[in-house]
């Protein structure tokens, strides 16, 4: 049996984790029928942060991926490319011909995981509870475009929108517009800890260690209605530290599946067909981009000729080469390629790296040099890679003689809070997009309630061309407009891209739907995942 890296086509998406199995043998596989998948995502419960699970907050990769196993949507992303299908609807669609009025029409028979019954009006609280709470995660924003929900009868919903919004279908299949039950979730408040209560195709139990999640067992519900094939009973998913102790793992056998986040030597390690045959590696398109988000009104990077400055030296070629080789590529675009809206508008702007034309800036809007500032990164949400990316950045830019860089690496349960009460004037995140559309890389950045908190706004964007985007019904008439933003972006520079990756999962040969395991949006879905013999 020989090692296999399967390399998938190019599909527009979001890179998903996948959550873990406990380290000891005892928790493998061999404890009854569980799939075991590992992850190096933590998830934590905090003073600042008590409610990672409830779909009203949640609005990362990481937490986005339990609730998608387990809380069901009114539409969901399909496992190939396309539109959004009907999950636990039996049909959606405007109604309008100007995209402001969408209704759909619940599934027969619909029920929680309890057994409760599920009506228009649980879709109803799920959607007004979200957009109500306006947790400070900025989840809500997705739902921006909603004026009022109805619930007609016990099956029916409309949605009454504010604006021609073509995407809304695909907000509807994210985790924000989850269906919860009044029962389990309280409207004016967020559920803290690690419990999970809804109607997808697993129910889920948390393994805890003070405040941090250790494992999770999602079991199939047996009251699940929707558009999936469950093709297991079990998975069970434990967090390790760091992707070394991760893939010591999975060469023990301790588990099946690994795949956020491995380090670029494992990754290459795993692809060396002299290697180990009883794993096999998937390579996908991945549309994972990495980026620096800047504070606009801090007074190190104020004047947008220090952020244009920086945009002219950093050398994107040199930092995917060193650090990640062939699992990057360099993106000079908020969206990145095989998305339409792609356009590379900061080379278009800036061209190569260049430290002359960077001091030129610097010289006509009067900055005394060297800029002196911090670059602030996770130490643990993006992999093992991050830390030596920003060590190279520093490195960029000190020795362009025109800053005076330091880094300072923080773990991610302190990062997100630091970063939302704008601690930072420079920092760098990874961002995975809600669905497969150029929307999902421009509003959550650049429109009012942006999940960054940055104080940039550009009332061009936000009162013209996002809502003239999404009045395109053919997405891929958007594109221009799409593109007029990111030339927008490319002179005021609010957001610094840097690259986009590619995603890989790797598993035992005994498991098969790992090539399905991520969809076009990079979604995970462990009901793809089953065990059969590979050849």
């Amino acid at each position: 049996m020989n090692r296999k890296t399967l390399v998938l086509p190019a599909v527009a998406g979001l890179l998903a984790p996948v959550l873990a199995a406990c380290g000891g043998s005892d928790s493998g596989s061999g404890g009854g029928d569980a799939i075991v998948v590992g992850t190096t995502d933590r998830f934590t419960a905090t003073k600042d942060a008590p409610a990672p699970l409830d779909p009203a907050y949640a609005y990362d990769v990481g937490s986005w991926n339990i609730l998608r196993q387990t809380v069901q949507t009114l539409m969901i992303q399909p496992k190939g490319e396309g539109d959004p299908v009907p999950e636990a609807a039996e049909s959606c669609g405007f109604t309008d011909t100007g995209n402001e009025r969408y209704a759909c029409k619940l599934r027969k028979d619909l029920k929680f995981a309890n057994g409760d019954a599920i009506t228009a009006e649980d879709v109803k609280f799920s959607i007004d509870r979200a957009r109500s709470l306006k947790a400070d995660s900025g989840v809500f924003a997705l739902l921006s475009t909603v004026d009022t929900v109805e619930a007609k009868g016990d099956n029916e919903v409309i949605f009454h929108l504010n604006t021609a919004d073509a995407t809304f279908p695909f907000k509807l299949s994210t985790p924000v517009a989850g269906i919860v039950n009044p029962d389990d979730y309280e409207k004016g408040k967020l559920r803290d800890g690690f419990a999970v209560d809804g109607s997808g195709p697993y129910t889920i139990e948390a393994k805890t260690d003070g405040d941090e999640m250790t494992s999770a067992v999602f079991t199939k519900n047996p009251n699940y209605k929707g558009a999936l094939e469950v093709q297991n009973d079990k998975v069970e998913m434990v967090s390790y530290a760091d992707a070394d102790e991760m893939g010591t793992a999975l060469d023990k056998g301790d588990i099946d599946v690994m795949t956020r986040t491995m380090s670029p030597e494992q990754i290459e390690k795993l692809s060396d067909s002299s290697n180990d045959d009883s794993v096999d590696i998937v390579e996908l398109a991945g549309l994972e981009i990495r980026y620096l988000a800047f504070n606009t009104t801090a007074p190190t990077v104020k004047d947008k000729a220090v952020r244009q400055a920086m945009a002219q030296v950093v050398n994107r070629g040199e930092l995917v080469t060193d650090v990640y080789g062939s699992q990057a590529e360099p993106l000079y675009s908020l969206v990145p390629a095989s998305v339409t809206g792609h356009s590379n508008s900061f080379f278009n702007k800036y061209g190569d790296a260049n430290v002359g034309k960077a001091k030129t800036l610097l010289t006509k809007a009067d900055i005394t040099t060297p800029v002196k500032l911090t670059l602030h990164y996770t130490t643990d949400h993006y992999g093992p890679a991050t830390k030596k990316e920003f060590e190279l950045l520093q490195k960029q830019l000190n020795d362009s003689g025109l800053f005076d860089v330091s880094i300072e690496g923080t773990p991610w349960d302190a990062f997100v809070p630091a970063e939302r009460k704008g601690e930072y004037d420079v920092w760098g995140m990874g961002w995975f997009p809600d669905f497969a559309d150029g929307d999902s890389y421009i509003a959550p950045f650049l429109d009012k309630d942006n999940f960054l908190k940055s104080p940039y706004q550009n009332s061009e964007i936000i009162d013209k061309l996002i809502p003239e985007s999404r009045r395109e019904a053919d997405r891929l008439s958007a594109g221009k407009t799409l593109t007029e933003i990111q030339d927008i972006v490319a002179e005021d520079v609010p957001i610094l891209p840097l690259w986009q990756g590619k995603q890989y999962v790797a598993s035992r040969d005994d498991v098969t739907g790992t090539a399905y395991v991520l969809n076009s949006s990079a979604t995970l879905q462990l009901w793809e995942l089953s065990r059969g013999v590979s050849g």
